[in-house]
């Protein structure tokens, strides 16, 4: 020996003599630093204590791990996978147990807690599909342009706005059922359209209920092309009346197909029937606010239509709310946050909406107001819907159909203010009623 070998406790051996043994066997992977080699044979003196220095590199090499944790069994149940045994943890570390050494790495190690990836929006929603179901909600209205020289409009308007209230409630109640019965699978959803409804009303439903609305689109290629050279060409009665015949019959001929495959879809066992009165407050919505674009449409004509259209990037704006609702849930911790944001959603997706009929309007020559408030009411309504408050929506725009069909019909006062008053009221309520059944976490959860 060329010199003493000094045995006092914090030395350069730190308590340890190893006796390193000749290893030829060829080389393994990597182990973790806290991990002895098997080819050391190492003899370990008492100590008094935890191996500071020791545990401090085990801690910075667990960190990333460790930090998240929060509670030390959480620390013990990683060491665990480790797979640290209980002697190596008292002769390396100088604990007695692993809850110990778990306990001292999770007070050394500070607590991190790394936000998740970022989700995929489960409500994103199809750009083109949602403009395309707004066109499609207009285009049978060319229809009137084709046959208007063939019918009388002072004699037949009267039925054929009892008509028009009548689809608008139907369809409403019909629609609602039909995505419930959705549930069940679509052979039912699908029987419920062809029974009760009729002619191009049920053929629609069925192929818009199914998102065909490519298809339906198709089918009313000859109303279209019909009403597309009416200022250059007159085409003549036969035509006239030929053309809407013939994208009706597109149009059942391409639901009887459609019908054909879904029906070939087995159905759910022991499916159970939606009960009628869940679907009575759509159809009394769909009244109301027939009754509302029927007033706007007495004053301002070009205004209904500028509203069909606008129905498509009302769905899409539905689908929107819900998917900035649901960040919104990921980026808030308190309830009055969520709330507060909730409130900057809604009064978003409102302005998205209401914002663009301005010049839409100014361009038809309708009056602004009216027809932005009624937009903002039916919106909002339609939200509601949406997360199945369907009572709140039709009871509020039934008051204010009710209210602005009285004072149309009587002449009350305000007179020709009604419509903007009521509907502007409405959107006020019905903006509340969201903000407290919708600005709370649970509907988004």
């Amino acid at each position: 020996m060329s010199g003493p070998i000094s045995l006092e406790p914090g030395g350069t051996e730190q308590d340890t003599l190893a006796i390193r043994l000749a290893d030829v066997r060829p080389p393994r992977r990597r182990r973790p630093r806290w991990a002895l080699d098997d080819a050391t044979l190492a003899i370990r003196l008492p100590r008094r204590g935890p191996d500071e220095e020791a545990v401090s590199e085990l801690a910075a090499e667990l960190a990333d791990r460790v930090g998240p944790a929060v509670h030390p069994y959480e620390v013990a149940a990683l060491l665990e996978a480790e797979g640290l045994s209980a002697s190596l943890i008292k002769e390396r570390y100088g604990h007695p147990n692993l809850f110990s050494l778990a306990s001292a790495l999770f007070e050394r190690v500070p607590r991190t807690f790394p936000e998740p990836a970022p989700a995929a929006d489960p409500w994103r929603p199809d750009t083109v599909r949602c403009l395309l179901r707004g066109v499609l909600f207009a285009l049978p209205g060319l229809a009137y342009l084709l046959t208007a020289p063939l019918w009388n409009a002072a004699g037949h308007a009267p039925a054929l706005i009892v008509a028009g209230l009548v689809s608008w409630a139907w369809g409403q109640a019909l629609g609602h059922r039909a995505h419930l019965r959705m549930a069940t699978g679509r052979r039912e959803a699908c029987l419920l359209y062809t029974k009760r409804q009729s002619a191009y009303l049920a053929a629609a439903g069925v192929l818009l209920v199914l998102a065909r609305e490519r298809l339906l689109l198709a089918a009313l290629s000859p109303l279209v092309a019909g009403a597309a050279v009416l200022p250059w060409w007159e085409p003549g009665s036969l035509l006239r009346a030929g053309l809407p015949l013939l994208a009706l019959l597109a149009t059942l001929a391409v639901t009887g197909r459609v019908l054909w495959s879904a029906l070939a879809v087995p159905a759910v066992a022991a499916a159970t029937r939606p009960r009628l009165l869940w679907s009575l407050p759509y159809g009394l919505f769909g009244l109301a606010a027939g009754v509302l674009v029927l007033l706007e449409g007495r004053e301002e004509p070009y205004a209904v239509i500028v509203l069909t259209v606008s129905m498509g990037p009302a769905e899409w704006l539905l689908y929107r709310y819900r998917g900035l609702s649901v960040a919104a849930l990921r980026a808030t911790a308190t309830p009055a946050g969520f709330l507060l944001r909730s409130a900057g959603i809604l009064g978003l997706c409102l302005l998205v909406y209401v914002l663009p009929l301005l010049p839409a309007a100014l361009l038809t020559g309708a009056e602004p107001a009216a027809l932005m408030l009624l937009a903002a009411a039916l919106w909002t309504a339609l939200l509601l819907q949406a997360f199945g408050a369907a009572w709140p929506s039709a009871a509020i725009c039934l008051t204010a159909a009710g209210a602005a069909g009285a004072a149309t019909v009587f002449d009350l006062p305000p007179g020709a203010l009604a419509l903007p008053l009521c509907c502007g009221a409405a959107a006020l309520c019905l903006a509340v009623c969201a903000l407290w059944l919708l600005g709370r976490p649970a509907p988004h959860a």
